[in-house]
Order: C-alpha cells, then structure tokens, then sequence
C-alpha cells in the first residue's frame, strides 16, 4: 500500500503562487494532482510520467501550473503560478502502479491517494 502525503496548500491572493508537494512512501509510476471543491466532483488537474517525459495538464491550469517530480526522493510537486480564485479547492496527489502513454487525469484510474491539502485563493 503505497501512502501519500500532500503538504504545500494554504491562502493566497489572486495573482499569487504556491507550490504543493506530495510524498510518496514508495516510487510509484504515473503521478497526479486532482482537486475538488465544495459541491464538485473530484477532477484531474496535471499528470505527469514515471520518466518526467510526459505531461498532461487540463486547459484552464496550462501555461500557469507545473507538475514535476523528483523520483530519487518520491516527491511530485505542483507549482501554480497566477492563482484564481476558480483555483480553490482541496487538492489531492494520486498514483497508480501502472502507466499510460499520456498520464490519464481519470480519478478511477488512480489506485493511491494522498489527504488533501486547502488551497484558498481570494480575489
């Protein structure tokens, strides 16, 4: 059972950045960052490969938010640049022990998951 640790959220204005990180207890292979907020289904955000090879990101975060990892030390960040208010959520890393040629961003597929960490962000 591989367990996941997020950490890195908090509050920010509009504009801001913050960057979130997830420690893995194990390396996994594809790696994701979903978040939720109230009321919403939980939805897939960045994805990245086992190699770093591969991206995969949803259109309303592209050319302002980077996953990257860091495999030596388990680690998948997620920096996010030119925060929105629409940005606010719980954020949560996900991993599964297998891989597809473009990270899926699909929840199910997912098969760990890490608590949660808040990302507020005020206009």
């Amino acid at each position: 059972q591989v367990r996941l640790v997020e950490s890195g959220g908090g509050s920010v204005q509009a504009g801001g950045s913050l960057r979130l990180s997830c420690v893995a207890s194990e390396y996994t292979y594809q790696m994701a960052w979903f978040r939720q907020a109230p009321g919403t289904e939980r939805e897939g955000i960045a994805g990245i490969s086992r190699g770093s090879t591969r991206t995969k990101y949803i259109d309303s975060v592209k050319g302002r938010f980077t996953i990257s990892r860091d495999n030596a030390k388990n680690t998948l960040y997620l920096q996010m640049n030119s925060l929105k208010s629409a940005d606010s959520g719980m954020y949560f890393c996900a991993a599964r022990q297998s891989e597809t040629y473009v990270p899926t961003l699909e929840a199910s597929e997912y098969h760990f998951w890490g608590q949660g960490t808040q990302v507020t962000v005020s206009s």
